[in-house]
């Protein structure tokens, strides 16, 4: 065999080897981060179909969350654990137990919703925003139901209803 044929299939050899241990032999793919997130809010805002849109399930049958539920939900750079707290009333007394360990809150307000329930929810959003485990940790404030007629924006939203008065 020729040196130049002897050569070829050499590289071809140490090229294809190279190949397979790139795709084969790398080992699993580095974790991604997780974060714990809260996510709280009035009963009715739209908590656990906002949570269900992000981990792509089905919008059939959504219930009001009694007590609290966990989800992963994913993305490509981390992996947000979301614990949704129950809006109702007498269950929002228990929020703060669920509280420690979160990394960012999420507060989902309906803003379609009446007067009363936007100023109940002003309240419930103070609260949290004083609470010790809570008040240095990056809030998200989501004026869900937009796409309702009676909305409000989100600039009526947060100047009328969520900034101190």
């Amino acid at each position: 065999m020729s040196e130049h044929l002897q050569l070829s299939l050499a590289l071809c050899r140490i090229g294809l080897y190279t190949c397979f241990r790139a795709l084969c032999c790398k080992g699993p793919p580095p974790p991604r981060p997780e974060y714990d997130v809260v996510c709280i809010g009035l009963t009715g805002a739209g908590k656990t179909s906002l949570l269900s849109r992000l981990c792509s399930e089905g919008s059939d049958g959504i219930v009001p969350t009694t007590g609290f539920s966990i989800k992963a939900v994913p993305f490509p750079n981390a992996i947000l654990n979301v614990k949704e707290l129950g809006g109702a009333d007498n269950i929002k007394k228990y929020w703060s137990r669920y509280y420690q360990g979160s990394q960012g809150v999420v507060f989902v307000l309906d803003s379609a919703s009446s007067d009363e329930d936007l100023e109940a929810a002003r309240n419930e959003l103070h609260s949290a925003l004083q609470h010790p485990q809570l008040c240095t940790l990056p809030f998200l404030i989501l004026a869900n139901h937009q796409d309702k007629p009676a909305a409000r924006t989100p600039n009526q939203v947060s100047d009328q209803w969520l900034l101190p008065k």
